[in-house]
């Protein structure tokens, strides 16, 4: 039984695949004080005079980042589109908490799409025009576009200004990723699971009379014979199970160790200080790296979030 992280990397796709003529009139204002008379000079419209134009209001704003502005029409939409994935996949969860996972991606990817643009990344419009271009085409043409845009709270407008974040924050998240390593400091570990304490502490002493661990592994565990396989520190999903294993030499068997899954005996066949990374491991050091460059990030960065907490 492999205890492993159930992980994905984050975080990041679409589909986964988004002057008026008029007569002017003269006013006199006298004020309080003596001798002291204003004039001023009034608009008075007149019969082929153009309204002046309404001042624009401005666009409501859900969030800023350095400055950055995500609408308040944008927030609602990807609202709409994480409740509706929710509601596919038969998931609850509460309205304060869907709102705060919904402003912590946006934020997420703004910052990647920030980074990404101050490290040299071009995106013209071109380039995100063919983007919708080959979704269109993936999705069976435009008229299912259309229905799928309409489906997913998505304009024209907002498709572009999406589709940009998200193909620049693609960008930097590779880049970040790039950097984890394809080899780490692992151990190839086997493990004895056991329910009752009773049970543990009798194989236990019989290790420690000198039986061979694979043996009574076998024993325990006829399919697997309780291989762990190789793992890096941060790997397991027991990280008093992993201490354990990077505490012991090759050859070396662990006392009996009590976790939330039973009674486990660990024992560490070999260490390899530079052993190859399998594809989960480094998909999890990916991730990691990630975490850590999102979390500095959002802590250096100014963030304001403007919609009211529910």
């Amino acid at each position: 039984m492999v205890f492993r992280i159930p992980r994905i990397i984050l975080l990041i796709s679409l589909l986964l695949l988004l002057s008026a003529c008029g007569t002017k009139a003269t006013a006199s204002i006298v004020l309080p004080q003596p001798s002291a008379t204003i004039t001023v000079t009034a608009f008075q419209p007149g019969p082929t005079s153009t309204p002046l134009a309404p001042t624009p209001t401005p666009e409501p704003l859900a969030i800023l980042v350095n400055g950055e502005s995500i609408s308040l029409a944008e927030y609602n939409a990807e609202l709409q589109r994480f409740q509706a994935s929710l509601k596919d996949t038969g998931k609850t969860i509460a309205a304060g908490d869907a709102q705060k996972q919904v402003v912590s991606n946006l934020v997420d990817e703004t910052l990647l799409a920030q980074a990404a643009f101050k490290g040299g990344l071009a995106l013209d419009d071109a380039a995100v025009a063919k983007r919708i271009t080959d979704l269109t085409t993936q999705v069976g043409g435009s008229q299912a576009f259309s229905d799928w845009m309409k489906k997913n709270f998505y304009s024209d407008d907002s498709l572009k200004v999406a589709l940009r974040r998200s193909i620049a924050a693609a960008w930097q998240r590779d880049h970040v990723t790039s950097t984890a390593p394809t080899t780490a400091d692992q151990v190839h570990a086997r493990q004895m699971l056991f329910l009752d304490p009773d049970t543990a502490d009798r194989y236990y002493q019989q290790l420690k009379a000198g039986a061979d661990f694979a043996t009574l592994a076998f024993a325990v565990d006829p399919d697997t014979g309780g291989d762990l396989g190789w793992f890096p520190k941060g790997y397991l999903v027991l990280p008093e199970i992993e201490t354990a294993a990077f505490a012991l030499q090759p050859g070396q068997f662990s006392q009996v160790i009590k976790t939330t899954y039973g009674y486990q005996i660990i024992f560490v066949q070999e260490r390899d200080s530079q052993h190859p990374l399998s594809a989960d491991a480094r998909r999890l050091i990916q991730q990691q790296l990630l975490e850590n460059w999102l979390k500095d990030q959002n802590a250096q960065s100014k963030i304001e979030i403007l919609v009211p907490s529910q």
